[in-house]
């Protein structure tokens, strides 16, 4: 009996061995490591996905490396320790063009825009010449780089004929906040909590983008992979952004997800919280895949002839991998 006993406990126990090895198996084949920037705009995403529960629904475990910075993404899914991350299209062709095989997908096309404040003489972008501009992230900047092109075509140079101080997103609109400054070109967010302390949009970067030839809004910023990696994982990545769009749903529907996230934007109150809800659900992309492509292979001239090697790298085209179109319904 004891002998009998003693087979039937091994037996369990293997059978136990091998549920948990299978278990263990589909956890990893469902997990998708996603490299998140903190306090961007994904984190917000991020976590209506776990409050609503999208992620389960999805048959996906997400684990999330929050990074305090973009580049520090880049480092992370380049390296190996993340399958996803935040970027733009413009980087994604630049590594192709140095030989890495990344693609992206279309994630928001929130931009900035130039902000002036409310009683501000500056009435036009030909105003800004001879002005005191402060732009947020840096010469090479896409936003400050569409501007600067855009101009050019009027025959201005912001560069040579304006006052120009480049810094951190925070310490530019602070210095507008200030009276440092008397414009300035930063990212949407701070865009839509200056609005609300009294300043204006002077031109939205999408209104600027429309007048190199786009034909709609064009997302700057997507999802961003290994090649080789989406190929591979196909149906995980479909159900990946299945399910984000779904909490893209969930906050372009209801006012109330937004106050789930209202500590983790870091609006200062309802009325910012509000802007940036407004402007979020501007940003949500509704176009074809094949659309955007096309418009961007247009800024990319663009910003190549402007922005030159250090922006762009070797290439004088927007690399006919760039964009992934392998998802069911694009």
């Amino acid at each position: 009996m004891a002998r009998k006993t003693m087979k039937s406990l091994v037996r369990a126990l293997i059978a136990a061995a091998l549920a948990a090895i299978q278990i263990g198996a589909a956890s990893a084949a469902d997990t998708i490591r996603i490299a998140a920037q903190k306090t961007g705009t994904f984190a917000w995403e991020l976590a209506i996905i776990r409050t609503h529960g999208l992620d389960k629904d999805a048959g996906l475990t997400l684990d999330v490396r929050e990074l305090a910075s973009p580049e520090a993404g880049k480092i992370a899914l380049r390296a190996g320790d993340a399958d996803i991350m935040i970027s733009d299209w413009l980087w994604v062709s630049r590594e192709r063009s140095l030989g890495a095989k990344l693609a992206f997908y279309p994630y928001s096309s929130a931009l900035g825009a130039v902000m002036v404040p409310t009683a501000s003489p500056i009435k036009t972008l030909a105003d800004l010449k001879g002005r005191r501009l402060a732009v947020a992230g840096g010469p090479i900047d896409k936003s400050w780089l569409l501007l600067q092109a855009s101009l050019q075509q009027d025959g201005i140079n912001l560069k040579s004929d304006s006052t120009i101080v480049y810094g951190a997103a925070p310490l530019v609109a602070a210095q507008m906040l200030n009276g440092d400054m008397d414009a300035t070109v930063n990212y949407w967010n701070f865009c839509a909590a200056l609005e609300e302390k009294g300043f204006r949009r002077l031109a939205p970067i999408q209104d600027i983008v429309q007048r190199f030839g786009a034909k709609g809004p064009v997302a700057m910023v997507g999802y961003v992979f290994e090649e080789e990696w989406a190929n591979a994982n196909r149906d995980r990545l479909a159900r990946f952004v299945d399910m984000t769009r779904k909490a893209k749903q969930i906050l372009s529907t209801s006012d109330s997800a937004w106050e789930e996230i209202a500590k983790l934007t870091g609006a200062a109150d309802a009325a910012t919280l509000r802007a940036y809800r407004d402007r979020y659900r501007e940003g949500i992309p509704h176009r074809r895949i094949e659309d955007e492509e096309k418009d961007a292979r247009v800024l990319y001239r663009v910003l190549a002839g402007i922005g030159g090697r250090d922006l762009v790298g070797p290439a004088s085209d927007l690399d006919p991998g760039t964009y992934y179109h392998a998802l069911p319904g694009d």
